[in-house]
């Protein structure tokens, strides 16, 4: 991981309340109400932290779970995978390359037209910025 090294205080100064809670403290948005989450807008979504860009819009689908979904990342190497119990259930964590701030979980999802790859990038929206026509 190719972190960017910012104090708590240089970070909490960088992003918004909800950007520092979610990249920086491993929160997550509730359900239904991040800002892409409906966003069917062409471009990339890029890291809130570090700029970093993490997904396409052509990679989208509506997984109808209520948070961002994506079944592949727009440049191998962009994010770091890493084990995580915090629920008491394994899940995967995914974190920014860039920059280490937590950006959301994969899943196994069922392999669909929607959704070809079988893994399901369920991502806050408040980890991203999204850059349209990229």
């Amino acid at each position: 991981m190719n972190e960017i090294n910012l104090s708590e205080g240089e970070w909490k100064k960088k992003l918004s309340p909800e950007q520092f809670r979610v990249l920086r403290e491993k929160g997550t948005e509730p359900a239904g109400v991040g800002k892409l989450l409906h966003n069917k807008s062409k471009g990339i979504c890029v890291c809130a932290g570090c700029g970093q860009e993490l997904f396409s819009s052509k990679d989208k689908f509506d997984s109808k779970t209520g948070w961002p979904s994506f079944y592949g990342l727009e440049k191998s190497g962009s994010v770091e995978l890493k084990k995580d119990f915090s629920l008491g259930i394994p899940r995967t964590e995914v974190l920014c390359s860039g920059c280490g701030g937590h950006l959301g979980h994969v899943f196994d999802h069922p392999e669909s037209k929607d959704c070809p790859t079988g893994k399901r990038f369920c991502i806050n929206s408040a980890a991203l910025d999204f850059e349209k026509g990229k």
